[in-house]
């Protein structure tokens, strides 16, 4: 049997494909976009990739199936209540998918979304199972979050419920041995509390995650619906993207670099500006008017909060990135980056004019100004960060939410961010710069700054 994990840091994602030897065929599991690393090791083992499951709508990211499906004829399936515009087979409870000698059971798991499944598999059928690909049901250290199917719509407790009956009635009445393989890691906006472990299994959950010890249907429900990570305005689009009929990623599309002259046109039309380059740098020296969303951190993710899928995006980065950078953004469905310009920290007299600085507030300066109540706060964490504490006055308007929350700040009093280490605060009051206040700084070194002096 073939069973390969392919993690990705920018997303926290986890796909996975599953072949057997003996048969020559292969699944994909809740695979990205960019499907070549698939492709090339179904090659590489002399397997023909025959289907791609998700085990549910994903929101974080746009999958790969139809990609997958024009690169191989493979069949696409998903839980028996998902509707698709394109064909898909409906996987029911109990249900097999035969790989030659590998089994593959579908175990109906609703509680993240109501079509999610988990895939328990076997090395031969009535063998002990080996694993069981969780999806965003079981993660490690935590659960899946019950508000991403339904936005808005109030469902959320019928969903928690769900869940609590999917652990404890499925997944935890699974042999201790099996390993348990989710679709998220830590840092993923799809649960709260998850480890940087990639597998584990399900008598070490038993044992050490909190989310699914013993407690009562209510204790469980409270727990789960309580401090999520503020949802990105994109995952609704993303869900739409992974539910319909659409363009497919072209593998072979460059981004073209752009003359300073072409940029500067760009910025005058509104189009977005990310810069991709590292905290001090961007501090150091910016173009006015571009948002600083470091390659060195949740590119993908942060991009999708500043920028609306389908808006016209040119990239700065540092030299060689710019490729690497369009793919991230591809991933949740960015597909509209239309150039970039390299720097490598500094900027051509072309653009001289542009240039501006980002002085950021030291601890002991904001304990001064806060003092003399000389300035508003926004802690932009997410509410479970806000647990471990806070800074006394702080505003809190998580970063996901802080586009559409703008008109709760003050225009004529300075403005200071902070997140927790001080990566997401440039993010943030790049961002509120952007969009017109002027008087914006952020914290360096963030709350654990704070915590620290």
């Amino acid at each position: 049997m073939i069973l390969e994990q392919y993690y990705i840091e920018c997303l926290s994602h986890a796909s996975y494909l599953i072949g057997d030897e003996s048969s020559g065929t292969a699944i994909v599991v809740d695979p990205r976009r960019d499907v070549d690393g698939y492709l090339e090791d179904a090659q590489r083992y002399g397997l023909k990739i025959v289907g791609v499951v998700n085990t549910h709508f994903h929101a974080d990211f746009v999958s790969g199936h139809l990609e997958l499906r024009d690169a191989t004829d493979a069949w696409i399936a998903f839980g028996e209540s998902a509707e698709t515009e394109y064909p898909i087979k409906r996987l029911t409870h109990g249900e097999r998918i035969s790989l030659g000698d590998v089994d593959i059971e579908v175990l109906s798991t609703p509680g993240h979304t109501w079509e999610s499944i988990s895939l328990l598999i076997r090395e031969y059928a009535d063998a002990v199972p080996t694993a069981v690909l969780t999806g965003d049901s079981l993660f490690i250290g935590d659960v899946g979050r019950p508000d991403l199917a339904n936005l808005g719509d109030g469902t959320n407790t019928d969903l928690a419920q769900a869940m609590y009956r999917t652990i404890h009635n499925v997944l935890l009445a699974l042999p201790d041995s099996v390993t348990v393989m989710p679709a998220h890691g830590a840092g993923s906006s799809c649960g709260k509390n998850m480890s940087d472990q990639l597998t584990s299994t399900i008598g070490e959950q038993r044992r050490t995650n909190p989310s699914v010890a013993p407690m009562s249907e209510g204790s469980f429900v409270d727990m789960i619906t309580a401090g999520q990570p503020s949802v990105p305005s994109y995952f609704a689009t993303d869900v739409a993207l992974n539910k319909s009929a659409r363009t497919l990623l072209d593998p072979a599309r460059v981004v073209p670099q752009l003359s300073f002259a072409d940029l500067r046109a760009e910025m005058s039309s509104g189009t977005a500006i990310l810069d991709a380059r590292s905290v001090e740098d961007f501090a150091a020296g910016h173009l006015a008017g571009t948002v600083n969303v470091g390659f060195d951190g949740r590119f993908a993710e942060t991009g999708g909060m500043v920028a609306e899928i389908g808006d016209r995006i040119v990239l700065i980065t540092y030299p060689g990135e710019q490729q690497e950078a369009a793919k991230r953004l591809a991933r949740i469905g960015s597909d509209n980056v239309i150039g970039f310009v390299n720097s490598g920290g500094t900027f051509p007299a072309e653009l001289i004019d542009l240039v501006r600085t980002a002085p950021r507030t030291t601890v002991s300066e904001l304990a001064q100004l806060l003092a003399d109540d000389a300035v508003t706060l926004v802690d932009i964490r997410n509410p479970g960060e806000r647990e471990f504490g806070t800074i006394a006055g702080a505003v809190s308007i998580p970063l996901a939410q802080l586009r559409s929350r703008i008109d709760e700040l003050p225009k004529d009093r300075p403005v200071i961010v902070h997140c927790a280490g001080g990566w997401r605060s440039s993010v943030a009051a790049s961002l509120l710069r952007a969009q017109g206040l002027e008087h914006v700084t952020d914290l360096a070194g963030g709350y654990n700054a704070w915590l620290a002096a």
